[in-house]
């Protein structure tokens, strides 16, 4: 029987690959080397003739591929890679697929270290043109012949702006430029990027997937939509054999091989583990989190409420047009900016952390910690407030998240 559920295919697949010892899991693999009995089988890992094969664990484990395999599934890719961490799948990307003077088109809502990132970028001969992403027309306005990629993410951090996904994808795809979208708030269960054209994928697998605040993660998957000959930054001795796997090819190599951010096998297993219930706890905290956002809309004491699935949210339609729930992030501004720490500390079910997509509700003053270092100037053009706070709603009951607000609120 093929089945085609989500859920149902994600617990089952460790079986469609075959599991040693006829296990229900994929093993933990610790091992850092993998021997051969003949040599010629070895040189052919490094040289990309033998199929399947490990040689030395920073590029891959059989424990990470099995959950690489899996991440594909959901993604409905051709092929994903693991990296140590969400952004070190971020940076991997960026630093094996551009070359000094080539020219990026990004959301000016990101998340912070993001924008961090794109600082190192700029001090490497790599330019970077932040828009509004919310509207393609923006993008097309600042598209360079030298622009190699448009990135965006589907629900900015912390501010929820959703980027105009059908829009930029078709750019993109009349353009040939390759479109990277972060799916890591929204994951494959609510949105699939391979729907708006976006070439490449990445996951915080930390987040929504792994979903239990225990492992960190990251994958970057390929959805075979982009056309990697038509790519000039692809090294010659990557461009053979099937064409859709160039890319990856790239960035495992350069990423893992050389700049060495790999996955455990150990927390590979946890986030191939806690995916399982990836489904139930997305529905679960995406109906908390509308029905906090309602709450909050409606009290005196809150200005705004940054929900996709609120009516009043600036793209709720695109909301509506992409995203099956609106997951479980949400940020509001209170009234009294002044009364922001006392109000959370007030708060007695959330806990003060950072972080998003735990089991845990998790909340943060954002213009104090995360974007402290971006400055007021940037936070400003990102519409962060001094009184914003970003909330990750967790598995606790609605009822006891509600009356905790209540209180903190009266």
């Amino acid at each position: 029987m093929k089945a085609t559920g989500f859920t149902t295919d994600i617990v089952h697949s460790d079986q469609h690959f075959g599991v040693e010892h006829g296990g229900i899991h994929k093993p933990i693999h610790t091992s850092v080397q993998y021997g051969f009995e003949r040599v010629e089988d070895l040189v052919g890992v490094f040289q990309g003739t033998t199929k399947g094969g490990f040689n030395y664990a920073r590029q891959g484990t059989p424990t990470t591929a099995a959950l690489e395999s899996k991440i594909t599934r959901m993604e409905q890719g051709v092929g994903t890679i693991c990296f140590a961490t969400g952004m070190a799948a971020i940076t991997a990307v960026f630093l094996t697929l551009l070359r000094t003077g080539d020219h990026v088109v990004a959301s000016r809502f990101v998340f912070g270290n993001t924008n961090s990132f794109f600082g190192t970028l700029a001090d490497l001969g790599i330019t970077i043109t932040l828009v509004d992403a919310t509207a393609s027309d923006k993008v097309a306005a600042a598209l360079r012949p030298n622009t190699r990629l448009v990135f965006v993410e589907t629900i900015a951090n912390p501010g929820t702006q959703i980027a105009d996904l059908s829009g930029i994808g078709a750019l993109c795809k009349e353009r040939g430029v390759l479109f990277v979208v972060d799916n890591t708030i929204t994951s494959p269960l609510l949105f699939r990027p391979k729907t708006v054209d976006a070439g490449l994928v990445i996951n915080s697998l930390t987040k929504t997937i792994a979903g239990h605040g225990n492992a960190l993660g990251g994958a970057v998957t390929d959805t075979g939509c982009h056309d990697w000959q038509a790519y000039p930054n692809i090294f010659e001795s990557y461009r053979k054999g099937d064409t859709r796997q160039w890319g990856l090819t790239q960035i495992r190599k350069k990423g893992l091989r050389d700049m060495g951010a790999a996955l455990s096998s150990e927390h590979a297993h946890q986030i191939s583990v806690g995916s399982e219930t990836l489904a139930l706890r997305v529905a679960q905290s995406s109906a908390t989190a509308l029905e906090l956002a309602r709450f909050l809309e409606a009290h005196p004491a809150i200005t705004r409420v940054y929900y996709p699935m609120l009516a009043s949210h600036p793209q709720h339609a695109v909301a509506r047009q992409h995203f099956s729930a609106g997951s479980w992030l949400l940020s509001f501004e209170l009234r009294d900016a002044s009364e922001c720490f006392a109000f959370i500390n007030r708060l007695q079910l959330p806990v003060k952390a950072t972080g998003l997509g735990d089991t845990r509700s998790l909340i943060i003053p954002v213009a104090h910690t995360i974007f402290w270092e971006a400055g007021a100037q940037a936070r400003a053009a990102m519409g962060i407030a001094d009184g914003l706070i970003r909330f990750s709603v967790g598995l606790e009951d609605s009822a006891d998240l509600l009356a905790d607000f209540a209180q903190a609120l009266g």
